[in-house]
Order: structure tokens, then C-alpha cells, then sequence
């Protein structure tokens, strides 16, 4: 039987991600299980004052997050790079409609990468998203994570933005196939 196992850095970045979404009264967290947000998926359907939704598809979180910004709570969308392409049509939404969104997006197909069906979609995540409109940030190192994503955060809520900050495979640490 063979599964996935992530070699990854020590530093506390994971937490950092969902200390951020804290401060910046994120009261909604959508997302579709990635194991680079595991920790932060983890810590928000622990905590009673957020609302973990998980989706089947990544593009429902922006349609979710719209309506809690009119409902009058602030959310993110936590997603892999893969997601992005499926997101690409309703990232007209946040645009047209002037409402903050803000991603964290785990990156695939970008370093050490072994699956080679998620490097097309690794390379082009980052355009794609500028294409639509969202700023976004790249973190490879653990201690840009907070910084990156505080400023993100700043942008999107008090800006009306869609942002999105990029967490690198260096900094997720490289997945390899092994036999169990």
C-alpha cells in the first residue's frame, strides 16, 4: 500500500496562517481538505466562533464568502493551486462586485514537485489569479507567512480586494511517495 508523506520545516507557520484569519475576524473558513492547511482547517472547526465549511469545489467559497461579507462577517478561502483553475470564472464575482476575498492558496507543481498532472497548474496560478484581478504574494520562508498574510488580509478587508498569498512547496516541504 503506498500514501503521501510531507517532509516540512519546524517553523510554526501553519499556526501563523490561522492566528492571522483570528485577528483579522475572519468568522468563516472555506475550504476544500488540503493537508498543506491541515492545521488551520483543524483550528477553525475547533473554534466556536468560526464557521468551517468544507466544499466540494473550490469555486463555492467565493460564492459563500460573498454572502457572509453581506451578511456582514469577514471569511477565507483556504485552497490548493489546483483549485485555482476551477475558480477562474467566479473570480468575476468579487470584481463586479467590489467584496473583499482572500485565499491562502497551498502550492503544487512548483518544486520537487512528483506528480507532473500538477505542475500545469502550479506554473500558472500565480498569472491566472493576476489575470482575474487578485493581488497576491508568494511566501517560501516560514516568517514571510505572517507578515504576507496580515498584509493580505489588511488589503482585502479594508480595500475591498481579492488577495491571495501563495504558500511555496519549499515552505509546505517536498511530498514523496512511500510504502506502507
Amino acid at each position: 500500500m503506498s500514501g503521501m508523506t510531507a517532509i516540512a520545516p519546524t517553523a510554526d507557520w501553519r499556526s501563523d496562517v490561522f492566528r492571522v484569519l483570528k485577528r483579522h475576524d475572519v468568522r468563516h473558513v472555506a475550504y476544500v481538505p488540503d493537508a498543506g492547511h491541515a492545521a488551520a482547517i483543524d483550528m477553525a472547526i475547533a473554534d466556536p466562533a468560526i464557521h468551517a465549511v468544507a466544499l466540494t469545489t473550490e469555486e463555492e467559497g467565493i460564492g459563500y464568502l460573498a454572502g457572509a461579507w453581506l451578511g456582514g462577517d469577514r471569511g477565507a478561502l483556504l485552497m490548493q493551486s489546483s483549485g485555482v483553475g476551477n475558480c477562474i470564472n467566479m473570480l468575476a464575482l468579487p470584481a463586479a462586485g467590489r467584496f473583499p476575498l482572500l485565499m491562502v492558496v497551498t502550492m503544487r507543481g512548483d518544486w520537487a514537485e512528483f506528480n507532473p498532472w500538477q505542475n500545469p497548474m502550479g506554473q500558472a496560478t500565480e498569472k491566472a489569479l493576476n489575470l482575474m484581478g487578485v493581488l497576491t504574494w508568494r511566501a517560501d520562508r516560514a516568517e514571510d507567512v505572517e507578515p504576507l498574510l496580515h498584509g493580505a488580509a489588511s488589503m482585502a478587508f479594508n480595500g475591498d480586494s481579492a488577495c491571495a498569498v501563495l504558500l511555496g512547496q519549499r515552505l509546505i516541504g517536498e511530498k514523496q511517495w512511500v510504502k506502507k
